[in-house]
């Protein structure tokens, strides 16, 4: 029987961008598929936009705001699929990245987590880097998360295509969840699999430097998510291999978000580092240019930190 792949795509205030995502999914050229639309609340006009596709087959359901991870828990929940294939309504799909997943899975079996080839745009697939991606390879599921947290990188959702039963294994999406929700919930879908398969030939975009992006926030409710993320997945990995390499690992992870949170949330930072410091430290330093590292050597990196900031404001 051919796999029937699931579509999954959480909306909020995508208007800019959900048709042209829509029609990356439905340009798909697996045709056993189904794509469903759940609008999170949207105060624009996402959902007029996305039932523009109904008659192509484009389910399009709405829900009052509870955040992506909800939104993509309630798509999985109505979907059909044996294969589930999530997609933020920012980004897009090559037309053969399905297939070309697919193809792989009929040889090594649904038990791999799928990631396909991947890169950053802006506006148009037009202007995308094509940069390598460091998590784009094949590994045992120790090795992959290792890799993630020690270089502080990540896998865009739509790079994956993940069976509906290694999907279960792994558990819905964590609605407590804000930021790095997405890093967490694969991190879960690694640890369930037998290892990261790589598609090489698959391939999707990911929208980068939106205005008002999560990513972007510097929310209290961001950070502590971001944190709660970290000690999810850090703890997993831990309590599976516990070495010299994983530790490490951890603690590059703790110390990298250390940076990012402060000054914004210095208690978080402060949890990053004590963290870091109980895995054995970390060799982890703060990125600036010569000026800030010159001041950090000096004055301190949060002293460096809060006059980067203060001189980004004037």
């Amino acid at each position: 029987m051919t796999p029937l792949v699931s579509i999954l795509i959480p909306a909020y205030n995508s208007a800019a961008w959900i048709e042209e995502t829509l029609r990356s999914a439905l340009a798909q050229t697996w045709p056993h598929r189904e794509i469903i639309v759940v609008d999170d609340g949207s105060s624009d006009d996402t959902v007029e936009r996305a039932r523009r596709f109904a008659s192509s087959g484009v389910r399009v359901l709405s829900q009052p705001n509870a955040g992506a991870s909800a939104a993509r828990n309630r798509a999985w929940r109505e979907s059909r699929g044996d294969w589930l294939q999530f997609l933020d309504a920012d980004d897009l799909l090559e037309p053969r990245k399905i297939e070309h997943q697919l193809r792989l899975a009929h040889t090594l079996g649904p038990d791999f987590a799928y990631c396909a080839r991947w890169t950053r745009f802006t506006r148009t697939t037009a202007d995308a880097d094509f940069t390598p991606q460091p998590l784009c390879r094949d590994a045992n599921p120790e090795e992959w998360i290792t890799l993630k947290l020690r270089d502080n990188v990540m896998m865009h959702p739509a790079a994956w295509l993940v069976s509906r039963p290694l999907a279960e294994r792994a558990g819905p999406w964590d609605e407590s969840l804000s930021l790095d929700d997405d890093g967490e919930f694969f991190s879960r879908v690694v640890f369930a699999s037998h290892g990261v398969r790589h598609c090489e030939e698959a391939l999707s975009y990911y929208r980068s430097n939106i205005s008002g992006s999560l990513s972007k926030r510097r929310s209290t409710a961001a950070w502590q998510s971001g944190f709660r993320s970290l000690e999810l997945t850090a703890d997993r990995l831990l309590a599976r291999r516990r070495d010299t390499e994983t530790k490490s690992a951890a603690a590059n992870a703790y110390q990298q978000l250390a940076y990012s949170a402060y000054p914004d949330e210095a208690s978080i930072a402060a949890r990053c580092e004590r963290r870091a410091r109980e895995l054995g430290g970390s060799n982890v330093q703060p990125g600036g240019g010569a000026a800030f590292r010159g001041l950090s050597r000096f004055l301190g990196w949060r002293f460096a930190r809060r006059l980067q900031l203060w001189r980004q404001m004037l």
